[in-house]
């Protein structure tokens, strides 16, 4: 039986390049993105789904409910990013990136539970490093982020009776539109996008950003039943050794 797999957040750059590496690992991939069109595979399902919004995200479970009772697995990537200072941040941009960041989380946990519990499967939230170490102007994002590590706790704890394993990836610094976007921010120096991008590589162990497909890769592995079964409640990260040097060398 092929195996199925849920991912949110799909027309961005690690979401794409989840769907890409899955779908060419011979997973049915079922790929969700508030966007109205995005471009795949024939071979993936694509819909339309803010999950973000309760509303919506039950009405796909439904309608997901009519053509499967199993999901192997659920990459909840959906996220968002408002990069302010906190104290400019208006309550209705917090709360936004709250709920694409953490709330989907919640709601595709709770709706989705019974299909994960046939088949048992695995959960993979995207977290980031900004959970561990942040910098200014993302305090919302970096509050989401850090709730997705304690809701994965949580979630691997109420889960392990069934079989189902939650775990969490924390990305570094990966070359995603979101990632180019927020260098705006200017904290990195440099004119230029290009400019900002060498300067953040230098900063990492490997000398480098990462790419969606080594972040996809190690989400592939974290949902994998066989590749990491004894693996429940975890958050791994990978940020080319970017956590592992002192803020002060």
């Amino acid at each position: 039986m092929k195996r199925i797999a849920l991912v949110t957040g799909a027309a961005g750059g690690i979401g794409r390049a989840t769907v890409e590496v899955f779908d060419s690992n011979d997973l049915e991939v079922i790929a969700l993105d508030r966007q109205a069109a995005v471009d795949f595979s024939p071979s993936v399902t694509f819909r339309q789904v803010d999950v973000a919004l309760p509303g919506q995200v039950q009405e796909f479970f439904e309608w997901l409910a009519e053509r499967t009772d199993r999901l192997d697995a659920i990459v909840n990537n959906a996220a968002i990013q408002i990069c302010k200072l906190l104290v400019e941040m208006s309550v209705e941009e917090w709360d936004a990136v709250l709920a694409s960041n953490l709330r989907s989380i919640f709601l595709t946990a709770r709706h989705g539970f019974p299909m994960l519990q046939a088949a048992k499967g695995a959960v993979v939230n995207i977290s980031s490093v900004h959970a561990v170490a942040t910098s200014v102007e993302v305090a919302a994002y970096a509050a989401s982020k850090g709730g997705i590590l304690a809701l994965t706790r949580a979630m691997a704890l109420e889960f392990a009776s069934v079989g189902v394993r939650v775990n969490a990836i924390l990305p570094g610094a990966i070359d995603t539109p979101m990632l180019r976007a927020g260098l705006g921010r200017g904290h990195v120096g440099g004119d230029s996008v290009d400019e900002r991008l060498a300067h953040l590589a230098r900063r990492t162990a490997m000398g480098r950003v990462g790419q969606p497909a080594e972040i996809a890769r190690a989400i592939l592995f974290l949902a994998d039943g066989e590749q990491s079964s004894f693996m429940t409640g975890q958050a791994l990260i990978v940020d080319g050794g970017a956590t592992a040097r002192l803020s002060t060398e």
